[in-house]
Order: structure tokens, then C-alpha cells, then sequence
């Protein structure tokens, strides 16, 4: 299937603890260009979230938006410092025998001394963190691509009715070239009559004049690598896949062949009908430019 380069996708992974939401856009790019916008503790998995997506784009800039939302209350857990509180005991004890002071020191007073207990937040789970942002990201990801499928048949559908209409262009530059040599052959006897008036005309000269001038503007070699070109693009259009690249190197050919039909043509009709031509080339490689 075709892709377009142009897609959107959006989903939210929910627990009753966490909710994570992961959504990305996406406009034309020569490469794959992936921009991250999320938490600043989520920036251990970027590495992760790269790889996966890769799985999903090949070509365009795309920009990712993740936000978590916690429902949890703050998670702490008491610590003691059995090291520390033994170290204020050991002070105690000193200070006794130096000042001969009586030793009053309670569990409640010890309790009280800076570090011996202290509140820390407990660490999330990061796998299972991970597990619920690696689901956010691909679900988005799978919506994102069924929304660049979605264009980009749209934009296959354009691009073959575009095909067909300069094949019925290219029939008619060819169906006309015998016409124009048979005009051009009976204006040159017209001429030649005139010049010579009663003289009799040397057939011979006639045929070679006007075999040097269909030899001039002969396009037979490039309808034909123009209709093969056509043909590949079709072919390339129905396999699907990323060949958005292949694509434009194709109607860069295109356009090329079309230049030398216009610039040999010396006929009015053929040459309204290769600029015709060269401007649903043109057409073409647009639109070419929004496929993956």
C-alpha cells in the first residue's frame, strides 16, 4: 500500500495509577527525521521509543508528544540510618565521661537527630512504566500509519488518473506525427511550385528534404522510454511500500523525455500537447513528494 508522508495518530494508555498519552504528527522529509517532546524522567527510554518507531515510519519529520499524568499519592517510605544513630550514641557515651553527665539519651530523643530517620520517595517500577509507554507509542504509531495508508491511496488514485491522461496525451503527439510530415511534405512541393513555376519538380530532392526533416523531429525513441517510465510508475504505485523516492527519480525521467518531444516538435497541436504533457508531470512529481 502507498503512504503518505502527512499522517496523525493519537492514544492514551490508562491504569489506575498512571496515564500516559503519546501523540505524533508528521509533515514531508527527504529522511526520517523524529522529534521527542516528553517528561524528563522518560528520558532514559528515548532510545527505546526510536527503535520501535522505526518499525513504523522510514521517511518524513515527525514530531511526538508524551505526557504522563499520576494518579497515585505521593509515594514515600521511612529510612533509618542505623550507621549514623550508632555514631551519635558513640558522641553520647564521650560526652559522658568527659563532663561526667548522666547518659539521658532516649529512643525518642535519638530518633529526633538530623538523618537518623528520614522520608524518601519510593522509585516507580520501570518496567512497568516502560510496558505502558512502549503500548502508548505503538498503538499512536499504528493509527499514524493507517491515517498516512488512508492518504495515501487517495493520492495513488490521483496519480493513475494522471497516467492515464498523458498516455491519451502521448497517443496523440504519436497518431500525429504522419500527419505533420504530410503537411510538411505538401507545403514544400507548394513552395517548390511556386519557385519553379512550369519546371518539373525533382521527386527525388522532395524525398529527402522531407526525410532529413522527419529524421529532425522523430520522437519515436522518446514516447517509447516515456511509456516505459509510465509503466514503472504504475507498477511502483501498485506494489506499494516506501517508493516515494524511486517514484521521483522516475518522473525527473519523465520530464526529461517530455523536454525533448516539446523542443523537436514543430507542430502546433504537439506542441500545445507537450506542454500539456510537462505540466502533468509536473503535477506528478508534487504530489510524488508526499509519498513515503
Amino acid at each position: 500500500m502507498i503512504r503518505s508522508m502527512t499522517g496523525f495518530g493519537r492514544f492514551e494508555a490508562i491504569t489506575p495509577e498512571h496515564k500516559i498519552t503519546a501523540e505524533m504528527k508528521a509533515v514531508n522529509h527527504r529522511y526520517l527525521d523524529l522529534s521527542i517532546k516528553m517528561p524528563k524522567k522518560f528520558n532514559y527510554f528515548e532510545a527505546g521509543i526510536r527503535s520501535l518507531l522505526k518499525n513504523y515510519i522510514q521517511r518524513g519529520k515527525v514530531d511526538i508528544f508524551i505526557s504522563y499524568e499520576d494518579y497515585t499519592e505521593e509515594k514515600l517510605c521511612l529510612k533509618y540510618n542505623g550507621t549514623l544513630a550508632s555514631e551519635y550514641m558513640d558522641y553520647f557515651v564521650k560526652m559522658q565521661r568527659q563532663f561526667g553527665i548522666d547518659n539521658d539519651v532516649k529512643v525518642s530523643m535519638l530518633a529526633q537527630m538530623p538523618e537518623v530517620l528520614s522520608m524518601e520517595q519510593v522509585p516507580e517500577n520501570e518496567e512497568q512504566i516502560w510496558k505502558l509507554l512502549a503500548k502508548a507509542v505503538e498503538e499512536a504509531a499504528k493509527k499514524f500509519v493507517d491515517s498516512r495508508i488512508q492518504e495515501g491511496e487517495q493520492l495513488k488514485a490521483d496519480l493513475l488518473g494522471k497516467l492515464d491522461y498523458m498516455e491519451s496525451l502521448v497517443d496523440f503527439i504519436e497518431a500525429r506525427f504522419p500527419s505533420v510530415l504530410t503537411e510538411y511534405r505538401s507545403r514544400l512541393e507548394d513552395k517548390v511550385k511556386e519557385l519553379l513555376e512550369n519546371s518539373l519538380i525533382d521527386e527525388s530532392r522532395i524525398v529527402a528534404e522531407v526525410t532529413i526533416y522527419a529524421d529532425k523531429i522523430c520522437v519515436d525513441e522518446e514516447i517509447v522510454r516515456l511509456r516505459s517510465h509510465m509503466e514503472a510508475t504504475r507498477k511502483e504505485l501498485n506494489a506499494g511500500g516506501s517508493v516515494g523516492r524511486k517514484l521521483d527519480f522516475i518522473a525527473q525521467e519523465m520530464n526529461r523525455e517530455a523536454n525533448t518531444i516539446l523542443s523537436k516538435s514543430g507542430d502546433l497541436e504537439i506542441t500545445d500537447k507537450a506542454i500539456t504533457l510537462k505540466t502533468e508531470i509536473e503535477k506528478i512529481r508534487e504530489q510524488i513528494q508526499n509519498i513515503e
